[in-house]
């Protein structure tokens, strides 16, 4: 808890909502959901997601025994085999050799790798705007896409937001916000989190604007 007797993972939460409103708000989001967007920009986003799990995934195993980042550090949480098998159905076999990184992409990923290497506290921050939001938003994206496109229900295409070995979602996320009230830093550490979860935010705002110039939404 802070000075004011408010729990970090309310604290976090709440000082990041604008962002996250402005996040979830985009028009690329809001034409995917929408239906005015095809399987392409689903693929294209799916993509992207591909090198953001990377960098976060790839850190995984030296933070383990981090004393910050290292109780956050789940096996039941990694995506990027999940995201191969959807690239690999929206894309076909080779979906390896067209992957591009959008230049917001680009910069979000080398963020959380830098964070992972110089700052584990910044790791956590990158961490928690993903994976929570994976396991709550990130069924509505699912959903959608299983509706729009035809993919079977929790199948390729879609893995991405299945998470098999969290039998249930609403215990894991009070297990983890736990984890944050109990992170294992101080007042100002804390802040520090908080401002990097904006900035997290922030990135995903840009990646989304640059998705939305390349897939505009009709109206």
């Amino acid at each position: 808890m802070d000075a004011t007797g408010t729990p970090f993972s309310t604290l976090i939460r709440t000082a990041s909502h604008e962002q996250h409103t402005r996040a979830e708000t985009s028009s690329f989001m809001s034409g995917l959901l929408g239906g005015r967007l095809g399987v392409a920009a689903y693929a294209r986003y799916t993509e992207q997601l591909w090198f953001v799990y990377r960098a976060l995934e790839d850190a995984a195993g030296t933070l383990r025994d981090d004393p910050v980042a290292g109780p956050f550090v789940r096996p039941e949480l990694m995506r990027t085999p999940e995201l191969e098998r959807d690239l690999a159905h929206l894309r076909g076999p080779h979906w390896r050799s067209g992957l591009t990184a959008l230049p917001a992409t680009a910069a979000y990923a080398a963020r959380v790798a830098e964070c992972a290497r110089d700052w584990s506290a910044g790791y956590v921050a990158h961490h928690y705007t993903r994976y929570l939001g994976d396991l709550s938003g990130g069924q509505i994206i699912r959903d959608r896409a299983e509706k729009a496109w035809g993919f079977a229900r929790k199948g390729d295409g879609v893995r991405f937001y299945v998470f098999e070995e969290i039998p249930n979602p609403a215990a894991f996320k009070r297990t983890y916000r736990e984890l944050l009230d109990a992170v294992n830093a101080d007042d100002l550490e804390k802040q520090r989190i908080v401002d990097e979860c904006r900035r997290a935010f922030d990135f995903n705002s840009a990646v989304f604007r640059e998705l939305g110039a390349e897939f505009p939404a009709s109206a």
